[in-house]
């Protein structure tokens, strides 16, 4: 896709803002501490003038929501031990305006996410020191049909996802010249590590997700998996294929409740990953599911919490055992790791790890080239909901998006559900695997739904 870059600004805060470093939560130091990228397109009016008007509100909107989110405007920097703190400057964010000889039909009829994608969203320098990378990154790209996408790419160590969803949200408030409707809650001290510890070390749980991730039977490490090519696709479940996986998983003994959408769809994803990977009966496998625990805690954290307060946890289980037994198996080991989720065990986690000599071990630092952190990838598989976040109906002030998506993932195993954009109980599922996986994958995902269908008819 050629796409011809035509300025870059650096867009600070309209007024001034407090300034200092702030100690991050051991939740915003571990796991993914890279940016990760999403993209919106939107049909505008396709005349020249209109160019600057809409690069100039998001620009003026953006300087003005930078204001109550001050931290975004941010650094962060290293300071000792794998940790990191977050320096409020106001530097500023990067802002990018582009402009593309593509239309939106060559993109596909429902815009799946290609190698296309690194065109529309900012590229993140991870050669730079980190104090010198902006946390936000903003790409407007123009393109012939008079359409354009906005590629934003977010740090992770300081924005979940409910974080990230409600900056973006606000951001699209103001320029539609409506008031902020949430304040952002900054004091993110309601999360650390207590001193004397919130609870006892000796009640600690058993934190799986801190373990090394399962190895393929008979290898050392799991150094090939991460080099092998990976390809990412975006499935489609109709409604009716919905609740064909729910009735399914809700047949066969496993568990008294009713499983959830995610249980549902997750414990089908799973399966069939370990289907289309060929694992052996005895291969241990693992899916890491992410639990948003703002309501979890004991008070709830207060609403407009902004940081990472959702957390991994991990279901277990041997690939032979849920391909052989009914979907249910698998849901149950999804809905046992959920349950787990608990105010003490947020804290004993948060405990175990303010008690590490060195947070480098709990990074992901795949995405900046590093062979080191966790690995998600074959035998295992993570699966990220997005399902219950308000992502859709961003409006700039020129309307609704037609299409909202992750950006371009090249993770083997990194899985993503989005509600269905036509409001209609429908799921998209954006999965990255392994190249030779990906067509077996699909064959299992889809036919098993069939056998399920024919089944329940």
């Amino acid at each position: 896709m050629p796409v011809t870059l035509k300025a870059c600004y650096t867009v600070k805060p309209i007024e001034t803002t407090w300034c200092g470093r702030v100690s991050l939560s051991e939740w915003d130091q571990t796991g993914n501490v890279t940016h990760v990228p999403i993209i919106y397109f939107y049909r505008t009016p396709s005349q020249e003038s209109n160019n600057n008007s809409i690069a100039s509100t998001l620009k003026d909107s953006l300087s003005r929501v930078l204001v109550p989110f001050y931290p975004l405007a941010g650094r962060l920097h290293w300071i000792n031990n794998g940790r990191l703190e977050l320096d409020c400057n106001a530097m500023g964010v990067q802002f990018i305006e582009a402009e593309s000889s593509s239309s939106f039909e060559d993109l596909g009829d429902d815009f799946s996410p290609s190698s296309e994608y690194n065109y529309l969203v900012p590229t993140v320098d991870y050669t730079l020191p980190i104090h010198g990378l902006p946390l936000v990154l903003i790409q407007l790209t123009n393109f012939k049909c008079g359409g354009v996408s906005i590629g934003i790419t977010l740090s992770h160590a300081v924005v979940d996802g409910p974080s990230a969803s409600h900056f973006i949200s606000e951001w699209a408030r103001l320029a539609r010249g409506e008031p902020l409707q949430t304040v952002p809650f900054h004091d993110r001290k309601v999360l650390h590590a207590g001193d004397p510890p919130s609870v006892p070390l000796a009640r600690c749980h058993s934190h799986t997700e801190f373990d090394e991730p399962p190895l393929l039977l008979g290898k050392t490490d799991n150094t090939e998996e991460r080099k092998k090519k990976t390809a990412m696709v975006i499935l489609k479940l109709s409604k009716t294929q919905v609740e064909t996986l729910k009735k399914t998983a809700n047949y066969g003994g496993y568990g008294n409740d009713s499983y959830s959408r995610y249980e549902a769809i997750a414990g089908h994803i799973w399966r069939s990953a370990c289907k289309a990977r060929g694992h052996k009966e005895d291969q241990p496998t693992t899916l890491t599911v992410i639990v948003d625990s703002r309501s979890r805690m004991e008070p709830p954290l207060p609403k407009g919490y902004f940081g990472n307060a959702t957390l991994d946890t991990v279901a277990t289980s041997l690939a032979g055992d849920l391909v052989s037994k009914p979907l249910g198996y698998a849901c149950s080991r999804i809905r046992e790791a959920i349950e787990r989720v608990t105010d003490e065990y947020v804290r004993t986690g948060i405990e175990f790890l303010k008690n590490q000599e060195d947070l480098s071990r709990f990074q992901d630092l795949y995405a900046i080239g590093s062979e080191k952190g966790p690995f998600y990838g074959n035998p295992n598989l993570g699966v990220v909901s997005w399902l219950t976040l308000p992502i859709y109906g961003v409006d700039f002030g020129w309307g609704k998006e037609v299409y909202m998506g992750p950006g371009t993932h090249d993770f083997d195993g990194d899985s993503l559900l989005l509600p269905g954009p036509d409001g209609e109980g429908s799921v998209l599922l954006a999965l990255c695997l392994q190249v030779p996986h990906m067509d077996t994958f699909k064959k299992h995902f889809y036919q098993d739904i069939n056998v399920s269908e024919s089944c329940q008819d």
